[in-house]
């Protein structure tokens, strides 16, 4: 049974022997890191993704007690400042539904990303705070709340801020339900969002903003099948009973990851005291 899952580590199982995949496992800060990178036509094909690099990044769950985002932040960030332009503003995205916990990630994330874009000059200077990265953010919401595309909003900020890159954050869905909210994927492909549930939206990828796409996410729901299609139950889509901690903390891990990178002479627990 093919489940669903935006997952790219978990299309490609099987598949690292394929010619035009590559794949490698690390460990940074205390966090495990598997690098995908799919480079041809045909491998992009057969898993069904298209052609970049791909991390996928797994740690203790979000929910647990013991883990700590500030503790392994550094492991997303060190992979953030490799795929951003090392100059340039940036444009930060939170995709979803903030009404709907599993579908919360992006605009808790973003509501923890600090907007620098309006600082500069003279004020910049006076506060110390010159060598700050113009960073915007924005939660564009959803079609059903606001009658927009979250993609068609984002495009039209490019063409008037003009970033150098752009940052997608959504919640994402996994076939494994040992990786709900203990796995986070970067890539540099842009997102589908909705794919992994079967609600698939405009894609928001560098063809269609015009500028570099790099795109997060944490799996918060899988797919529950019955055996007959009929049967009460079928096609279910899962969450763990501890979402709302799990949300919380997967959106301060992001939070700290990217301001991390845009803003690396700032410490990200000093960022997160002024939210």
């Amino acid at each position: 049974m093919n489940y669903r899952t935006d997952l790219t580590i978990e299309l490609a199982e099987g598949a690292e022997k394929t010619d035009g995949v590559t794949s490698d496992v690390s460990v940074m800060n205390g966090v495990t890191v598997t690098r995908t990178v799919i480079s041809d036509e045909s491998a992009s094909g057969l898993i069904g993704k298209p052609q970049g690099k791909y991390y996928t990044l797994e740690m203790l769950p979000f929910s647990d007690a013991a883990f700590e985002p500030d503790e392994c932040f550094e492991a997303a960030a060190d992979i953030l400042r490799e795929l951003l332009p090392e100059h340039g503003c940036v444009l930060t995205a939170g995709l979803g539904n903030s009404s709907i916990t599993p579908d919360s990630i992006g605009p808790k994330s973003v509501s923890r990303i600090l907007a620098t874009r309006h600082i500069s000059g003279e004020l910049a200077d006076k506060c110390g705070l010159s060598p700050l990265r113009k960073t915007a953010v924005i939660a564009p919401g959803v079609l059903g709340q606001t009658g927009v595309e979250a993609a068609e909003h984002i495009k039209w900020l490019c063409e008037g801020l003009k970033p150098s890159a752009v940052i997608v954050i959504d919640a994402m869905a996994a076939r494994s339900l040992s990786r709900l909210g203990r796995t986070l994927q970067i890539c540099d492909t842009g997102i589908s969002p909705g794919s992994g549930v079967g609600n698939d939206r405009p894609c928001i990828d560098s063809a269609y903003l015009g500028t570099r796409v790099i795109s997060m996410g944490v799996p918060t729901v899988a797919e529950l099948r019955a055996d007959e299609r009929n049967e009460a139950g079928s096609d279910m889509m899962i969450t763990p009973r501890e979402i709302d901690l799990l949300t919380d903390r997967a959106a301060r891990f992001i939070a700290a990851s990217v301001n991390g990178a845009l803003q690396p002479h700032l410490h990200p627990t000093e960022i997160m005291k002024l939210f």
